[in-house]
């Protein structure tokens, strides 16, 4: 009777070994494609050294997601045709798509944010239309202030976004702003590629580990993923074959 409780308590332990065995082989069929990013990113920059010695803190991965290293997705202006939707929306509306990035990024409102980009742009645009119908330089200084106040305020942002995700780069605030009053479809467009294609949903970034195939919109699951290999139970029998002796004895 003692030998019998001791081979079911064999059978109850291995049944959790096996268990515990399959949940590590589930954890480690899991793609992590940040990482992927991170390790091409340094390797892109050509420096392998650790995050430690950085100076910069945006190096550091002082963001929220730790060491990690993310990438633009895409240059600014070779790449601004490579989803059109958004180079559409970018160019024709880009009040709304600056309000949808940031609603995605987690710094605040759709609504509010477009509206402040709006009355920037529509202020800047009305005193240089003063300018040229009355010739009064206070009308064109009021512009250029205006002008400057869109490239900073996107610029801000833009950094924001960047130190948030870990995003890799040398560019510094200064570079963001210029960016913005230079080509801001382009620049708008770009950022817009990075949160969609790594599924950032109210500022948490979901990343490619699903690898999403071509854009989607937003709401939508991406309509290929990897899914992991089948899971291989392992299954001893010398439980079976004791319990067969002792049977046959």
């Amino acid at each position: 009777m003692a030998e019998v409780e001791k081979q079911e308590n064999v059978v109850v332990n291995g049944g959790k070994n096996e268990e515990e065995e399959e949940l590590l082989l589930e954890g480690m069929s899991v793609l992590d494609f940040d990482m992927l990013c991170s390790t091409v990113a340094l390797q892109t920059q050509g420096k392998w050294s650790k995050l430690e010695s950085a100076e910069d803190p945006l190096e550091q991965g002082s963001g929220e997601f730790g060491g990690v290293f993310r990438m633009w997705e895409g240059e600014v202006v070779l790449d601004f045709l490579d989803d059109r939707r958004l180079a559409l929306e970018s160019a024709c509306c880009p009040c709304y798509r600056f309000g949808k990035n940031m609603r995605r990024a987690g710094f605040g409102f759709c609504f509010l944010q477009g509206t402040i980009y709006f009355i920037l742009a529509a202020t800047a645009i009305l005193n240089f239309v003063a300018f040229i119908v009355t010739k009064q330089n206070c009308f064109l200084y009021l512009s250029v202030a205006f002008i400057a106040s869109v490239g900073a305020y996107l610029g801000f942002f833009r950094t924001k976004i960047k130190r948030k995700f870990n995003i890799r780069g040398n560019d510094s605030l200064l570079d963001d702003c210029i960016y913005h009053l230079i080509c801001p479809c382009c620049t708008l467009s770009q950022e817009s590629r990075t949160l969609e294609m790594n599924n950032v949903q109210d500022g948490t970034w979901h990343g490619r580990g699903d690898i999403c195939i071509g854009s989607y919109a937003e709401g939508c699951k991406p309509p290929f993923e990897l899914h992991p290999p089948p899971l291989m139970s392992i299954k001893t029998s010398e439980p079976q074959n004791s319990l067969n002796g002792d049977d046959n004895a």
